[in-house]
C-alpha cells in the first residue's frame, strides 16, 4: 500500500515540476471551423490536420487572446473530434485554431497571426462535418443530415500447423456505429464476433457463449444535448477500467460537471455472457475545466457489485485524464475498495486495489517521452490470436513500472528504447524487460520501410533475447503493401537449465480490392532444430459500409 501511494506521490511530483516547462519548437497557428454539434463532442474541419496529435489542445480567440477551449480526442486527414471545456459553447461556423510545430521541408499552412483577429474567410471553407474513422476504417464525407452511419463486416481463418496437430479456427466479426438513426434522437453501438474451431462443433453447442462474444449492443436516447439514456451493454468512459456495464446508463451535464447513474449487471467473468447474477449499481460524478494552460476531465464514482444477492464488491473509482502543459498528458484511474469479506468475517475499510498511472510528453517534434505504472488486476482476455513470443512479452510485461523514449534524429529516421520492471513483495513474479528499435521510415529509392529491434526478457522461470528485422512497403501503390520479417529467439529456462533456440520467419499481404473491400494474409513459420516447424497461417476479409 505504502509502496503504491508512494509510486502516486512521484508521478504528482513529476507531472507539477513539469507544468512550468514547456516545447522549445518553432510553432504556428492554423485555423478551422466548427462544422457539427453533438451533445458530447464537437466536430472542428481543418485544411489538415498534419501536426495535430490526439490530446492536443485547441483554442478560440477572444479580442486577440488565445484561450483553451477544445480537447482532441480523435481525428481523420481533415476533422478532429473533441471534447469542450466547461464554460464554452459553440455553433457551426466558430473558428478554432490549433498550434503546431513548424515543419519547414513543408509550405507554410494559412496561419493565423498571434495577437490578432482572423476574418472569417480565411478560415477552412466547409460546413459538413468530417467524423473520425474507427479502426482502419475509411472516411466518409457525410451530407447535411445528422444520421452517421459507420459499419464493418470481416471473416477470418487462423490456421497452425504442427506436428502434433493441426488447428483451424473461423473467426467472423460485425462492427456498427449509427448517430441519430433517421435523424432522431436514438443511437446505436455494436460490437460482436463469434468464433469456432473446425471439427469440434460440440464445444459451441455445449455453451454457445464460448463462441459469440457481445462487446458492445447498446441504444442511446438524447433527450437534448445535455442528457442522455443508454440501454443495454456498453463501456462508460468516464468509467472505463470497470469494464462493460449491461442494463441502463443515465447522464447529465449540468454546467461543468456531469452526473451520471448506472443499473445493471456485470458479463459473466467466465464466459463473459450476461449473468442476471451479477448485479451492480452505482453513480459518477465527472468534471471538466480549463485552465489558462492546463485542461482536465475528472471523474469519482461509488459502485456496488453483487453475487447472488450477496456484496461482492463496494469500491470507490476514481479517473482523471489531463493536459497540464501543451505536449503532456496525464492519465490515471484508481479503485479502493470499502468492502471485505474473510471467512464470514466482513471489513469495512478503505483497501487500495487497483491503480493504473500514464504519463506521455512531447518535449518537441524529435523527442517524445512515456512513464507508465500498472497494477490493475483481473485482467481477462477472451481472445487472443498472438503468438506465443507476444504473449508472454505482454504477460511479463503487463504489471509493473514502464518508461519509452523515442527520438527522431533525422527526417525519417526513428530509435527508441522501452524498458520495463514488475515487483511485488514476494519475489515470485518478478520480470526486467528492455527493448531498443531502429526504424528507417522510407529507405531512397526502394520506398521500403524498415525495423531493427532486440528484446531481452528476465522471470523467475525464463531468459530470452528476441532480435527482430522487419521489411514493409507498397508493391501496387494503393492496391497492394507487403510485409516480410525475421525473428531470432533463444530460451534458457531457470529451473532446468535448458535451452532453445528458434528462427521465425514471417510475410503479409494487404490487398485492397474495392474502396471498402480488403484482404488480408499472414504466413509464419517458426523452425527448431530436429523438429517439424510449426507454421501459422491466417487470412481476412473486410467489407466496410
Amino acid at each position: 500500500m505504502r509502496s503504491l501511494l508512494g509510486i502516486a506521490f512521484w508521478f504528482s511530483l513529476v507531472a507539477t515540476t513539469l507544468q512550468g516547462q514547456g516545447s522549445d519548437a518553432a510553432v504556428t497557428w492554423i485555423n478551422g471551423k466548427v462544422s457539427f454539434l453533438s451533445s458530447r463532442n464537437v466536430y472542428v474541419k481543418f485544411s489538415s490536420t498534419k501536426g495535430i496529435t490526439i490530446g492536443d489542445t485547441l483554442y478560440i480567440n477572444r479580442e486577440g487572446h488565445y484561450l483553451p477551449a477544445l480537447q482532441t480526442d480523435n481525428k481523420s486527414s481533415t476533422s478532429a473530434v473533441c471534447t469542450p471545456f466547461a464554460n464554452f459553447s459553440f455553433q457551426k461556423e466558430d473558428l478554432i485554431y490549433a498550434k503546431i510545430p513548424v515543419d519547414e521541408s513543408l509550405p507554410p499552412p494559412s496561419v493565423a497571426p498571434a495577437e490578432t483577429t482572423v476574418p472569417k474567410d480565411e478560415a477552412v471553407n466547409g460546413i459538413t462535418p468530417v467524423l473520425v474513422p474507427e479502426e482502419d476504417q475509411e472516411q466518409e464525407e457525410p451530407g447535411r443530415s445528422l444520421e452517421k452511419i459507420r459499419a464493418r463486416l470481416s471473416a477470418a481463418s487462423y490456421s497452425s500447423r504442427s506436428e502434433y496437430r493441426d488447428l483451424h479456427r473461423m473467426r467472423y466479426a460485425f462492427s456498427f456505429r449509427g448517430d441519430h438513426l433517421k435523424d432522431s434522437r436514438f443511437s446505436t453501438e455494436q460490437y460482436i464476433t463469434f468464433r469456432h474451431t473446425l471439427g469440434e462443433w460440440e464445444e459451441v453447442q455445449d455453451n454457445l457463449s464460448n463462441a459469440l462474444k457481445v462487446y458492445a449492443l447498446s441504444v442511446r436516447y438524447d433527450f437534448d444535448s445535455t442528457s442522455n439514456l443508454t440501454l443495454g451493454r456498453r463501456i462508460n468512459p468516464n468509467m472505463s477500467s470497470v469494464g462493460a456495464i449491461d442494463g441502463l446508463q443515465y447522464e447529465q451535464q449540468i454546467g461543468a460537471f456531469t452526473l451520471g447513474g448506472i443499473a445493471g449487471f456485470r458479463p459473466d467473468y467466465s464466459d463473459y455472457s450476461f449473468n442476471p447474477s451479477l448485479l451492480e449499481a452505482g453513480g459518477y460524478l465527472a468534471l471538466t475545466a480549463p485552465g489558462k494552460q492546463q485542461s482536465h476531465r475528472t471523474t469519482v464514482g461509488f459502485l456496488e457489485q453483487t453475487n447472488q444477492g450477496q456484496t461482492d464488491r463496494r469500491f470507490l473509482y476514481f479517473q482523471h485524464r489531463s493536459t497540464p502543459f501543451e505536449g503532456f498528458n496525464l492519465f490515471s484511474s484508481v479503485e479502493a475498495d470499502l468492502y471485505e469479506n474473510l471467512n464470514s468475517e466482513v471489513q469495512n475499510k478503505l483497501r487500495l486495489t487497483s491503480l493504473y498511472l500514464s504519463m506521455r510528453y512531447r518535449v518537441n517534434k524529435k523527442i517524445r517521452l512515456s512513464l507508465s505504472y500498472d497494477n490493475r488486476r483481473n485482467v481477462i482476455y477472451y481472445e487472443s490470436y498472438k503468438s506465443f513470443i507476444d504473449q508472454l512479452i505482454q504477460d511479463e510485461t503487463r504489471q509493473g513500472l514502464r518508461f519509452s523514449i523515442n527520438l527522431r534524429p533525422a527526417k525519417l529516421l526513428t530509435l527508441g528504447v522501452n524498458t520495463g520492471w514488475r515487483f511485488q513483495r514476494s519475489d515470485r513474479n518478478q520480470s526486467k524487460n528492455l527493448r531498443a528499435f531502429l526504424t528507417w521510415s522510407k529507405i531512397p529509392r526502394l520506398n521500403m520501410r524498415a525495423s531493427l529491434s532486440a528484446t531481452l526478457l528476465q522471470t523467475n522461470y525464463i531468459k530470452s533475447q528476441i532480435y527482430d528485422l522487419r521489411l514493409s512497403r507498397p508493391i501496387i501503390k494503393k492496391r497492394l503493401d507487403g510485409d516480410v520479417y525475421f525473428r531470432t529467439v533463444h530460451y534458457e529456462y531457470q529451473n532446468t537449465g535448458s535451452q532453445v533456440d528458434q528462427k521465425i520467419a514471417g510475410a503479409s499481404l494487404s490487398l485492397r480490392i474495392r474502396k471498402q473491400l480488403s484482404l488480408l494474409v499472414f504466413y509464419e513459420g517458426t523452425f527448431i532444430e530436429q523438429e517439424q516447424p510449426y507454421q501459422r497461417i491466417n487470412t481476412k476479409i473486410i467489407q466496410r459500409f
